[in-house]
């Protein structure tokens, strides 16, 4: 590893606005929509956002914050990482996130005390893995479960909680890992000591990639 980094994105959460990332995410937006024959009406409905603005950002003549991203990402039917795919990054190219700097995402349920942040998003033309780092500081918050495609590997940082998949229930510490078929139920189960942090890593398998395109 030398001091040569010509090939880095770094990626700025709070950067000034980007207005060739509004126009490419717009064009994203706008392709996968029409692709799944949905019309603006539906896809703002769903995102509770009005037809104008959708169509701005579809043109790339306005910005939206993240939690509007991974609202229009799940009208959408793809993941938040999807949108990004593709722009302005070289292939073989290396992504660095400082601390701290990681995209925040806004997901259903999430509320004060509980955050994710998206380290890397994919590169190429599919999504083979998403890293997020977890932070948990609400001792009362329940979760409800989670599935999805492809395996989840958690390791646990900081704090002490209990994680359930599926029918079983593992004591998470630092230092301790986890890993499980993402289509099993699992969900936080109970915090034991806060906050709590995590890195949690979905790869996404050839079969989950290919039904993704289907």
């Amino acid at each position: 590893m030398g001091s040569e980094n010509n090939n880095v994105v770094t990626i700025h959460p709070q950067a000034t606005p980007n207005k060739a990332l509004d126009k490419f995410l717009g064009q994203t937006i706008h392709q996968l929509r029409t692709q799944n024959g949905l019309t603006l009406a539906e896809v703002s409905q769903k995102v509770s956002i009005s037809r104008g603005m959708l169509s701005k950002i579809e043109n790339g003549l306005s910005s939206t914050s993240l939690e509007n991203l991974e609202q229009l990402a799940n009208a959408l039917g793809v993941t938040l990482s999807r949108l990004f795919q593709g722009y302005n990054v070289p292939r073989g190219s290396a992504q660095f996130v400082k601390k701290g700097e990681g995209m925040e995402v806004v997901r259903r349920g999430t509320r004060s005390g509980h955050t994710y942040q998206l380290l890397a998003y994919d590169q190429g033309p599919q999504k083979l893995f998403e890293p997020f780092l977890i932070t948990l500081e609400d001792p009362g918050e329940e979760f409800q479960s989670f599935e999805h495609a492809g395996t989840e590997f958690i390791h646990m940082l900081e704090g002490k909680m209990d994680y359930r998949v599926g029918d079983e229930v593992f004591t998470l510490e630092p230092g301790d890992s986890l890993t499980f078929r993402g289509e099993v139920p699992h969900r936080p189960e109970k915090h034991i000591e806060t906050p709590i942090r995590f890195l949690a890593t979905i790869h996404y398998d050839t079969q989950a990639i290919d039904l993704d395109n289907e």
